[in-house]
């Protein structure tokens, strides 16, 4: 971390201050503080106003787990912002409909240009090797039948909002083909609110993760169990 934490429990003078560290406590139960927090109470009116939109973003929102989880946790990819892929992921591994291979999928982060690479993944080598745009990565992956139709139109959508900001006609017109016009503005909410999050995380290294390697589909935090309240 770039600045220091602040002290855990948090202690502030100003009784509205205190009010917020009581509202940020109350979201994250049991679990406790996340470094997170302790970053974002340098400033307790940023924290509150924090608390509150990813708290909607989080438990209010109409979208299954599995969708919100799959954009949460591409933004992490694409971003090498591991503290939050490490308190994601093992949210989305544990939806039932989630194979590994949409795990594997998302870890596989392109760049708006591919390079000519082959996959460690054999059974896509050959489709991601003639992949040159982000577009036809997508199309790419979709071919090797790694998820429904919703999730790949989801992280085409989550790709091109992170990685070029604007979206395509074509990318745009699938998302709105597999949800609603309230979800795609959800789908679209989630994004943009975990890039939010992704950014203050790594510019400050918070939990300091940025010098972590890229994570394996294998890792043990996969199996850890996380509250539904954490980021």
């Amino acid at each position: 971390m770039r600045l220091p934490y602040v002290p855990n429990p948090p202690q502030f003078e100003n009784a509205d201050d205190q009010a917020i560290v009581e509202r940020v406590q109350q979201r994250r139960g049991e679990a406790g503080l996340l470094e997170l927090d302790l970053s974002l109470l340098h400033s307790p009116p940023v924290a509150d106003g924090w608390n509150s939109f990813l708290g909607s973003i989080r438990t209010q929102t109409t979208l299954s787990t599995s969708i919100r989880e799959t954009a949460i946790c591409r933004v992490a990819i694409l971003n090498n912002a591991w503290f939050e892929w490490e308190h994601h992921a093992p949210i989305l591994r544990a939806c039932p409909n989630i194979k590994e291979e949409h795990i594997w999928h998302i870890l596989q982060a392109p760049q708006p240009k591919l390079h000519e690479t082959v996959s460690a993944n054999p059974a896509v080598s050959s489709v991601i090797t003639k992949a040159s745009s982000l577009e036809k990565w997508t199309e790419a992956c979709h071919e090797a039948d790694y998820a429904d139709e919703k999730h790949f139109a989801v992280i085409a959508y989550t790709d091109a909002m992170t990685l070029g900001v604007r979206v395509s006609d074509a990318v745009f017109e699938r998302l709105k083909q597999n949800f609603s016009d309230r979800e795609v503005v959800e789908i679209t909410a989630t994004i943009a609110a975990y890039n939010c999050v992704s950014r203050f995380l790594v510019a400050l290294d918070v939990g300091e993760r940025n010098a972590q390697e890229r994570p394996a589909v294998h890792d043990q935090y996969f199996h850890r169990a996380y509250p539904a309240a954490h980021c």
